[in-house]
């Protein structure tokens, strides 16, 4: 959070009426976060409703009338709250699109290590940071380091050269002197210890590849569950910690009061929050809900 709304005030320093566009649907916090800046936000087209799945193509259309020095901001990867990311072949195809418009990139890096590893789920952000003269991400430590509450996390600036790095590198510790002053220091030193000692970050990157795992398994696990009742083969296609269901928020309801599970009304559902004891029950209770 501290990144992004770094960026945003940077964003807002250098240019009042900056336009930033995020995916339909993006993360609830991103609105306040960049649009309590100052800044104008407008959406592109993301997810389809019915198939829950990218929409690739009108993804594409609605980009083509950003102008020029417009902000687009991206989910690195584990698109919360969809679960629906981009593959490789399309983060090239949005590189395309973003060096022939002009765009500033902002990429929100919340779950690296939790997709489908460290390094498979910065493929499409290491390809476009090679291909565009400037670039912002944001990345957090909360859910890869499991520092959820020490607040740890990244702001990166890309630029074409050294001084123009340098002159926003001085512009944006101003912003920050200006709303915190300084960032908690816990967080930051853990993770700093570990990925400075070669044995620390081989156990890290080893427990980060089981709960990786886990994810992906559940996935699959779920949606062969699921498999007598729908086709929710999509869930297994997507990455990350969260997927929407695809049913109304009465069906929501039901599945909270009638059998004590809990998810969002917009059908957002925790998937490593289940685990393979509960999928059954799971499975049951929304067999009684779509009948």
């Amino acid at each position: 959070c501290g990144a992004l709304r770094m960026a945003a005030e940077f964003l807002r320093l250098c240019e009042t009426d900056t336009t930033v566009w995020v995916s339909a649907p993006t993360w609830a916090n991103h609105l306040p976060l960049l649009g309590g800046a100052g800044l104008t936000i407008r959406e592109y087209s993301y997810l389809n409703p019915k198939t829950l799945e990218v929409d690739f193509s009108s993804m594409q259309e609605t980009l083509e009338t950003a102008e020029a020095g417009d902000v687009v901001l991206l989910h690195g990867c584990c698109h919360n709250p969809s679960g629906a990311d981009l593959s490789l072949e399309q983060w090239k195809e949005v590189t395309s699109l973003i060096q022939r418009k002009g765009l500033l990139p902002l990429v929100d890096m919340a779950y690296q290590g939790l997709g489908e590893g460290l390094e498979a789920d910065a493929a499409g952000v290491r390809h476009l940071a090679a291909a565009v003269p400037e670039m912002m991400i944001a990345a957090s430590c909360s859910k890869n380091f499991g520092l959820y509450r020490e607040r740890t996390g990244a702001l990166a600036l890309i630029s074409g050269t050294a001084s123009v790095n340098s002159a926003a590198t001085s512009q944006l510790l101003g912003i920050i002197r200006s709303h915190y002053s300084m960032p908690p220091a816990h967080g930051a030193a853990i993770v700093e210890t570990i990925l400075g000692d070669d044995g620390l970050r081989a156990q890290w990157q080893d427990e980060l590849d089981g709960m990786c795992k886990r994810i992906l398994h559940l996935r699959h696990a779920f949606a062969d569950t699921l498999a007598p009742v729908g086709d929710f083969r999509f869930i297994a296609r997507q990455r990350g910690m969260f997927s929407f269901l695809g049913i109304s928020p009465e069906q929501v309801a039901r599945l909270r009061t009638e059998h004590g599970i809990y998810l969002l009304d917009s059908s957002r559902v925790n998937v490593a929050g289940l685990n393979d004891q509960v999928l059954p029950r799971v499975a049951d209770a929304m067999n009684d809900v779509l009948q």
